[in-house]
């Protein structure tokens, strides 16, 4: 432990971000990185304790806490301290394939199981890891680590989101040759398109593929498996095959089926990140009022994004109560604290219009259209908590109707599991939740050679969980071809 009253001493501080107005007049990041010497004190505050919470990767109150991963905190704390920033890189990518992508947009369970945070703030854990991540890319020491020999087995890793990367990674690193398909014309799944720029700019992701393909992966673009490529073609060429294609069927708003200038928040993003990338049309929020329904982070990004694009107003409906500013006293440390945060999108909002965009316990019941059948205004209703057969419902409560502007609705209500059409190819089975079904605690489905990790087989989740989840299916994968493995 190399500051063992470092948590006295210095007092958390996060990397800055920029104010609100001055953002959102770009598309970049806006959270400049601390100075070294900052940043150590910030590793000090680690206390290395016996039992690291940090990296426990727990269920507890029907909740995760700490890091799936099970990162190495403690450990690379210290060695961000002393300095030993090479050390501390191995020591990160030991568990995390991509820390410049858990750096950036992780909500750090991590440090919600902090035990500095248990009577104080935590650890800046994530801003850590973001830090030594691009030292690690700035000094070359994060540089290409292409497998010395070759196993001679195939994989095909389907789908190129964060799953399928850390699957590539590790199956090509162990010799492997990988070769992933992805639909869209650019590798990176969601991390490509859905996420917003300024969240996670598009060149941390390309950096990330095109150290993958000087290793030795290879990436085929505007490839549909299941539809433009037959499932039997690659299980002909390959001797394995795994399915990372997320869970992309979004959960529809019926008042907003069939409206015109109603979209489903992933499409949004997909058109303001094509926009940004290759000058095509985007689904425009300039000069109109936006209404979102949803209050999650894909919501919270829409609200981002509508403002940069010069919105006339913004509102974010959610269905659920709001929850309380602190801890309550069923929801102790360490689980997840299930208390209110306000995202990035919302302080721009309550910034540039003089209010949380936040409406809880609401929702859309009418869309109302103009003469020529264009979207002008949506009627709200207001929401409370009920039971019916045993379980909780949000009915609506009679008579609590609101009508406001909207030239732009976005959909951003979560996801029903993955589309059907790439695992019926491979006559992989679902679950009861529509998820791609696996044998109990592993990635192989039904369907012989093939396997499914990350969204598509635990349903919509965090980053940080599809890398975990692309890593042990990499594992099983290795084990099948070649009877052990030595990935961890």
């Amino acid at each position: 432990m190399g500051k063992p009253t470092g948590f006295l001493e210095f007092d958390r501080r996060g990397n800055p971000g920029q104010p609100p107005l001055e953002r959102i007049r770009h598309w970049e990041e806006f959270h400049p990185m601390l100075p070294e010497e900052e940043r150590r004190r910030q590793a000090a505050r680690c206390m290395e304790c016996g039992v690291p919470f940090c990296q426990s990767g727990v269920e507890l109150g029907g909740m995760f806490t700490g890091c799936p991963l099970h990162n190495l905190v403690p450990e690379w704390n210290d060695l961000t301290y002393t300095g030993n920033l090479n050390q501390a890189l191995a020591r990160l990518i030991r568990t995390n394939s991509f820390p410049e992508f858990t750096g950036r947009v992780c909500p750090a369970l991590c440090e919600a199981a902090c035990t500095c945070s248990l009577h104080g703030s935590p650890v800046t854990v994530r801003d850590n890891e973001l830090a030594i991540i691009e030292a690690g890319f700035a000094s070359g020491a994060a540089g290409p680590r292409p497998p010395k020999v070759r196993t001679g087995k195939k994989v095909a890793v389907v789908g190129s989101g964060p799953a399928g990367l850390a699957a590539a990674q590790q199956l090509n690193r162990r010799g492997h040759f990988v070769t992933v398909f992805e639909r869209d014309d650019r590798p990176g799944g969601l991390l490509m398109y859905g996420i917003p720029n300024m969240k996670l700019e598009k060149r941390i992701v390309r950096r990330r593929t095109a150290l993958m393909e000087a290793e030795g992966v290879e990436f085929r673009t505007g490839c549909d498996v299941g539809r433009d490529v037959p499932a039997q073609a690659l299980l002909k060429e390959y001797d394995a095959v795994i399915l990372c294609c997320g869970a992309k069927k979004p959960r529809p708003l019926p008042p907003a089926e069939g409206i015109r200038g109603a979209y489903f928040a992933v499409d949004y993003l997909t058109a303001a990140t094509k926009a940004l990338l290759d000058g095509a049309p985007p689904i425009d929020a300039a000069g109109r009022d936006v209404v979102i329904v949803g209050g999650g982070d894909t919501g919270n990004d829409c609200v981002g994004a509508a403002i940069r694009q010069g919105c006339r107003s913004v509102a974010q409906l959610e269905m659920m109560p709001q929850l309380p500013a602190e801890r309550a006293d069923n929801n102790p440390w360490p689980q997840w604290p299930r208390v209110c945060k306000t995202d990035y999108g919302q302080e721009e909002a309550a910034a540039l219009f003089g209010a949380d965009p936040r409406r809880y316990q609401t929702t859309v019941k009418e869309c109302r259209t103009d003469g020529d059948g264009a979207l002008c205004s949506v009627v709200t209703v207001r929401l409370e908590a009920g039971e019916e057969n045993g379980r909780r419902v949000m009915a609506e409560v009679p008579g609590s109707e609101e009508e406001l502007p909207c030239g732009l609705l976005l959909v951003a209500a979560g996801f029903l599991g993955p589309e059907d059409y790439a695992a019926d190819a491979f006559g992989v089975g679902r679950d009861g939740r529509s998820n791609a079904a696996t044998v109990p605690g592993g990635y192989a489905t039904g369907a012989a050679r093939v396997f499914a990790a990350g969204d598509m087989r635990r349903g919509q989740s965090l980053v940080v969980w599809a890398i975990a989840e692309g890593r042990a299916a990499a594992r099983e994968v290795d084990e099948y071809l070649m009877g052990y493995s030595g990935l961890e």
